[in-house]
């Protein structure tokens, strides 16, 4: 037998002064679980109950205790709201009262323009109703250590497979983020950005970092989730004056873009700061014609002011060429025309002149990207080729500042694009391919047509400069016209639910039922052609199209269109229309409120009015923020928590509210569509009277 064992050890009790014990015995301390099997199940009941208990009224007191310390934190890293936690604003907020009851019935006739004339005097009738007070709800505080980029019309590139809505699988949206200034891992998340609406990789933009001052400005006004605030119910037609509502959401715009953007190209609204992106105050430049339009003599003379003193285009900056002209070189033009100031013409000959080295090229179509400041021009750093759209709509402008001058050169340079253009190989009945190469003068990356993203100006300014030149151009006609053949040959569709009609894209032979936001400036287009004499199909196709865009808009539960929608092809009785996750943005754009006006001033028919009326109230709604200003939005699905993303676009002032204006207006000869042409930034250009015989 085994002797019994032996411990090998002692066991000692110590003591200190403080009678604290110490024993190295080997006694383990019991684990919370065989503790907790020690209780009783009774004790154990109670210990669950009072638990349940807490978290209960934890819940219930959440929302009190936000509602009083939310205010207080000057956090960046604002956590998304959910639909139940949205609640009214608190005492002490005034709310945000839209044009829709915010001024009584009083007819106010547009003024009448021309060169020398004075915008009619602005006026602001008395009310003569009581505001309602609506529910006001908080929308939720924007994300903005990584926020989603707003899409700008901006620099070309070239992108993975179209658009990104055709990558995303089912419902898994594709983040976009851009890097937030001062962060540390500014190399680990792409920045994104968009050519009118086409999502594309930053690496391949013009846009420069941000500056220093938008640095600081966006550092110290942290967003305000409670500027963003829904406006009252929509009141019938017959309540409020439509012109003067047009006027209050301008005046609400403007009043955000002076107090926190004033002089700086855009506009954040939610963080009372503004973005940089060349520095030569786009928002107030886009802006200058439709304060002269709708009469805003004050707001029009502190801008002049601000451009005689402080406008220089003596920098080291680099542009973009057509973004620059058709906002800032078109915007001068117009201003000119519409009020006969000799300053404006001068500004718009120096940046003419300055932009001019972006066509010394070995092919003459021009670089994407200038320097004022230093002269010299060059591609974007990842190709040698330009968007399309870029080259072949900068000659409205060029063309009219040649015409004032009397220097030939302008008009020299882009008419020469547009021969290069017409004679190419490689167009599928009239369509053409979104890139062309700089060095060689051909196409590049063929196979993929659309009106969308990159080519869509180009079909709209072959008629415009036909129009421009009083029809003359007949290189320019027989290629628009190809063009449209082009369209309805290969591109129209209809869906097969309810049969509403589409343009959507061809990629290799193969149809994508995809439609971005910018195709709805096609009704308008053709319209206008059809007005000038050219096929009665193309009205035809114009209302039908006219449909489809108003369908994209009142089939949004915010009644407000995303940037990208997909059309259902079968027969079936499910919807026309759906929206991927990655397109359900909205940017404030002009596009359908443009051909609304085409539409109205050529058929007279008042739906399209008020199509136009039920877009303006949505705006108010779901975009309007409270201490001035209007922002994009991310979900159009989402009526209780749209997303502000913080960005109001300086389109939204130079095209969106200019073109409602004009489809509420009476006046026919205000800015007639047969003296006038509009470039694609919405800036009115006259139309060339014949040479003298």
């Amino acid at each position: 037998m085994y002797p019994p064992s032996r411990k090998d050890f002692i066991s000692l009790t110590l003591s200190d002064p403080h009678s604290h014990a110490y024993t190295n015995g080997k006694h383990r301390r019991q684990s919370c679980l065989r503790k907790w099997k020690q209780l009783s199940r009774l004790q154990r009941s109670l210990v669950l109950l009072l638990l349940a208990l807490l978290l209960i009224f934890g819940l219930l007191s959440y929302p009190s205790i936000t509602e009083q310390w939310g205010g207080l934190s000057d956090r960046e890293d604002w956590p998304d709201l959910t639909n139940r936690e949205l609640k009214p604003v608190p005492p002490g907020v005034k709310p945000v009262l839209g044009p829709a009851v915010d001024k009584a019935p009083v007819p106010v006739a547009g003024p009448h323009l021309g060169p020398h004339l004075g915008p009619v005097d602005d006026e602001r009738p008395d009310p003569a109703v009581e505001p309602i007070e609506p529910n006001i709800l908080i929308l939720p505080k924007p994300l903005s250590k990584k926020k989603t980029f707003i899409g700008k019309r901006g620099p070309p590139s070239l992108q993975r497979d179209g658009n990104v809505s055709d990558t995303v699988a089912g419902e898994k949206q594709e983040q976009e983020v851009v890097r937030d200034e001062g962060e540390g891992d500014e190399d680990k998340e792409k920045k994104i950005v968009s050519w009118r609406g086409a999502r594309i990789e930053a690496e391949q933009a013009t846009e420069p970092p941000p500056s220093a001052a938008e640095k600081e400005a966006a550092a110290a006004a942290p967003a305000n989730a409670a500027d963003a605030v829904t406006v009252p119910p929509e009141v019938s037609p017959g309540e409020v004056d439509r012109l003067e509502a047009v006027r209050d959401a301008f005046r609400h715009a403007w009043k955000g873009y002076k107090d926190h953007a004033w002089g700086h190209d855009e506009l954040k609204p939610i963080s009372k700061s503004f973005g940089e992106w060349f520095g030569l105050g786009l928002t107030l430049i886009d802006s200058l014609d439709t304060m002269w339009i709708l009469g805003l003599k004050e707001e029009f003379e502190e801008s002049k002011a601000w451009i005689e003193k402080e406008l220089s285009f003596n920098k080291n900056v680099d542009v973009n060429l057509f973004e620059t002209t058709i906002r800032v070189l078109g915007g001068l033009l117009s201003t000119y025309h519409l009020t006969g100031d000799q300053l404006f013409l001068d500004k718009a000959k120096d940046l003419g002149s300055r932009l001019m080295p972006a066509f010394k090229t070995p092919s003459k179509i021009p670089f994407s990207d200038v320097n004022i400041g230093k002269g010299t021009a060059h591609p974007p750093r990842w190709t040698s080729d330009s968007t399309l759209a870029e080259v072949t709509s900068i000659q409205l402008e060029f063309r009219e500042l040649s015409r004032l001058t009397q220097e030939p050169q302008y008009q020299e340079v882009v008419n020469e694009v547009m021969r290069l253009v017409h004679q190419l190989p490689g167009k599928h009945d009239g369509l053409v391919p979104m890139f062309i190469n700089t060095n060689s003068g051909q196409f590049s990356h063929k196979g993929v047509f659309t009106l969308g993203a990159r080519a869509d100006s180009y079909y709209e300014y072959l008629l415009k400069q036909w129009l421009q030149g009083g029809k003359t151009e007949d290189d320019l006609l027989e290629d628009y016209l190809q063009a449209v053949e082009g369209v309805k040959k290969h591109l129209v569709r209809q869906t097969g639910p309810g049969r509403l009609t589409f343009v959507g894209e061809l990629n290799h032979n193969r149809f994508i039922p995809k439609m971005d936001h910018l195709v709805c400036f096609l009704p308008g287009t053709l319209a206008l052609g059809a007005h000038n004499g050219l096929p009665g199909d193309h009205m035809d196709l114009a209302v039908q199209l006219m449909e489809t865009c108003h369908q994209m808009y009142v089939q949004m539960e915010t009644g407000l269109s995303p940037e990208i929608v997909h059309f259902n092809l079968q027969a079936s009785d499910g919807n026309d229309v759906f929206v991927k996750p990655a397109d359900r943005h909205n940017l404030l754009r002009p596009e359908t409120v443009e051909s609304l006006f085409y539409m109205y001033r050529f058929t007279k028919d008042t739906k399209f009015r008020d199509w136009g009326w039920e877009i303006l109230q949505s705006f108010n709604k779901y975009t309007k923020v409270s201490g001035g200003g209007y922002t994009s939005i991310n979900n159009v699905r989402d009526p209780v928590n749209p997303g502000p993303r913080d960005k109001m676009e300086s389109f939204f002032l130079g095209e969106t509210l200019k073109y409602l204006y004009l489809l509420f207006s009476d006046d026919p000869e205000l800015l007639s569509l047969d003296k006038y042409v509009f470039n694609t930034e919405a800036h009115p250009l006259p139309i060339w009277p014949p040479p003298p015989k």
